[in-house]
C-alpha cells in the first residue's frame, strides 16, 4: 500500500520525542527510496502551527542564555547543545515545508524530504558529540527564533523561501569556518569534522532553497533581489551582516549580483539602526 508523503511529513512533524521524530523521519525516507509513495499537492493538510518538541530544553529569550568561551569544556557543550537545537528544528522546518505548501511540483516535496532526512542525520551527530562529553539535547536553555520565523511564514511559501534557507540557513554557512576555527585552537578536532558534514550538506539546502525561492519569484513575474528585500522587511527578519562566506554562498546559488550587493552593504543599515 502506499502513503501520500504530505501527510507523512505532517505526522512526523508532530512528533515530540527526538529519538522518535528522527525513526520517523528515516521511515519516510526507507518508504521514499523504496518507491512505495504518492504525493497529492493538492491535499489540505492542517500542519499545526507549533511543531511537536520535547518538554526540554526550556526555550528562553534569545538574550537570556549565557555565553560561554568555546576554548572551555562547558564552552564547547553549551556550543554543541545550541547547534543540536538547531539541527532538531531544522528537521520540524523541512518536515513543515512539506506538509503546509500545497500545490507544488513533487520535486519540490521530494526536495525538503531529503533536506530532512540530512538535517536529521546531523542531529543524530550532534546528540552523539554531546552524549561523548556527558552531556545531552535538553540539558541547557535554548531560544525558538528558527520556529517563530516558521510560524511567521506559514502563509507564504515564498516568503518561507526567502527567510529561511535563503537568510537563516545561510547565515550558518557564513560562521562556521569561524567557529570551526576557533575549535581548532581549542584541539576538538571532533566537533570540527561534525561541523565539516554540516557545512558540506547545508550548502545543498541552501542551493535548494535558492532554487525554489527563483521558480517561485519567475511564476509571480517578481525581481528576486528586491523581492528578498521586501520580504526581509515585512515580516522583520533578522539583518545581514558580515562575516560572509561567499564561496560557500555562491556553491549554494546565490548569484554574483547578489554577492557583490551583500558585500556592498557592509553591516545591515535596518539591523543597526534598530539595535
Amino acid at each position: 500500500m502506499e502513503a501520500e508523503l504530505r501527510a507523512l511529513a505532517c505526522e512526523a512533524l508532530g512528533v515530540d520525542a527526538p529519538g522518535a521524530k528522527v525513526a520517523a523521519v528515516g521511515a519516510i525516507g526507507a518508504t521514499v527510496d523504496a518507491g512505495r509513495f504518492t504525493i497529492d499537492p493538492a491535499a489540505a493538510i492542517d500542519a499545526p502551527e507549533v511543531a511537536g518538541r520535547p518538554q526540554r530544553p526550556e526555550l528562553v529569550d534569545p538574550r537570556d542564555l549565557p555565553r560561554r568561551r568555546i576554548s572551555s569544556g562547558p564552552g564547547r557543550i553549551a556550543l554543541f547543545h545550541a547547534v543540536a537545537h538547531i539541527e532538531f528544528n531544522a528537521i520540524n522546518l523541512a518536515l513543515d515545508a512539506v506538509a503546509r505548501f500545497a500545490g507544488m511540483p513533487d520535486a519540490y516535496y521530494l526536495d525538503w524530504l531529503q533536506v530532512a532526512r540530512e538535517e536529521a542525520r546531523h542531529f543524530e551527530l550532534v546528540r552523539e558529540l554531546l552524549a561523548d562529553r556527558g552531556a545531552a539535547y535538553g540539558d541547557l536553555p535554548a531560544h525558538d527564533g528558527l520556529w517563530e520565523t516558521a510560524r511567521r511564514t506559514a502563509d507564504d511559501v515564498l516568503a518561507r523561501m526567502a527567510l529561511v534557507p535563503r537568510l537563516l540557513e545561510a547565515r550558518g554557512l557564513d560562521v562556521t569556518p569561524g567557529i570551526q576555527a576557533r575549535l581548532r585552537t581549542a584541539g576538538d578536532e571532533a566537533g570540527v569534522a561534525v561541523l565539516d558534514v554540516i557545512l558540506r550538506d547545508e550548502i545543498g539546502h541552501v542551493a535548494i532553497g535558492n532554487r525554489w525561492y527563483r521558480r517561485l519569484c519567475a511564476e509571480r513575474s517578481v525581481d528576486p533581489i528586491a523581492t528578498f528585500d521586501w520580504l526581509r522587511a515585512r515580516y522583520d527578519a533578522p539583518g545581514l551582516n558580515p562575516p560572509f562566506n561567499l564561496e560557500a554562498r555562491a556553491r549554494a546559488g546565490f548569484t554574483p549580483e547578489e554577492l557583490s550587493r551583500l558585500v556592498a552593504r557592509g553591516p545591515d543599515a535596518a539591523r543597526r539602526n534598530s539595535g
